[in-house]
């Protein structure tokens, strides 16, 4: 009930998202997301709560202590979907969160890649990193760890 209300909560954006302009989401916003990882790297799952902890800089390693490292999409709309659906924050609120995580010494943001492709090789080629792609992109190098819609 608890874990349903909460992902409720963090897709309730989307929904406003979505109403605000007509529903006429374009097919790059229908895309699923994924969260993946090296197919023969460590990393075998991954839970939605624990990705939003990961991507909002609250931990580094995964509940059984794996540390990871996160990769990031350039900014544009894959980026922008995946925090606004883990995390609920839309671009601005992601870039201002980010900034005082950095101010105070708190977190770094994940490390950015310059396109899909590029997020794409580093995720498939180092075994202790986790990223996201839109589902087009993935390929049989990679572990698909989470599907967000």
């Amino acid at each position: 009930m608890l874990r349903s209300r909460r992902l409720l909560l963090k897709l309730l954006p989307v929904l406003f998202t979505l109403a605000w302009t007509g529903g006429s989401a374009s097919a790059a916003n229908a895309a699923e997301i994924h969260l993946v990882a090296a197919r023969g790297g460590q990393i075998e799952n991954l839970t939605i709560d624990e990705a939003e902890q990961l991507y909002l800089g609250r931990k580094t390693t995964l509940s059984n202590g794996t540390p990871v490292k996160l990769v990031d999409l350039p900014a544009g709309t894959a980026r922008d979907r995946l925090y606004l659906l883990l995390t609920g924050k839309n671009p601005i609120q992601t870039r201002a969160y980010w900034s005082r995580q950095v101010f105070t010494g708190r977190a770094l943001p994940p490390r950015e890649a310059e396109s899909q492709q590029q997020a794409r090789d580093w995720l498939a080629t180092t075994p202790d990193a986790i990223g996201y792609l839109p589902a087009d992109v993935t390929d049989s190098r990679l572990r698909i760890l989470l599907r967000l819609p």
